[in-house]
């Protein structure tokens, strides 16, 4: 929920409720035992991904919102270092592009992110970040997890 949209917004705190909820003895023991959710994520956009993104909007001549963006000031940059998780998800972008285009009030598809020069921003987006913020990871080769269900039983 940490880039300004509502209902994202809501949905974290409703998510984050839920899991201290689960994980509560006293609540709803007519449900069964508590239970700790074993790893926790947070969504991210990692502050040199935006910054690479910028850079190559300027480089192909747009100019706009994002171009004149600075990217230390950007609520929902997250440092890089904090990024747990790394999906690729490039095999999916076809249907993830679709599932955004259906949330118009939410983002602009058509606008000039997605415009740019060999589709260089619908790329950038098969890939997805994630940082760990409860539980263990899993780290892969590259030192980030590439699973996100590694590790759980």
């Amino acid at each position: 929920g940490g880039y300004g949209h509502p209902d994202h917004i809501q949905a974290h705190r409703v998510a984050t409720y839920a899991a201290a909820l689960a994980a509560a003895p006293s609540f709803r023991p007519d449900l069964g035992t508590e239970w700790v959710i074993d790893k926790t994520y947070w969504t991210a956009f990692p502050r040199s991904v935006i910054a690479a993104g910028i850079e190559a909007m300027r480089e192909s001549g747009l100019a706009n919102d994002f171009t004149e963006m600075d990217v230390d000031a950007a609520p929902f940059a997250c440092d890089d270092e904090l990024i747990t998780a790394e999906i690729d998800a490039a095999d999916r972008l076809e249907q993830k592009m679709a599932a955004m285009r259906a949330h118009a009030s939410q983002i602009d598809v058509e606008g000039p992110f997605f415009a740019l020069s060999n589709n260089l921003g619908s790329r950038a987006m098969g890939v997805e970040y994630f940082r760990l913020v409860a539980g263990d990871g899993a780290p892969g080769p590259g030192g980030r997890e590439d699973d996100l269900f590694a590790g759980i039983a």
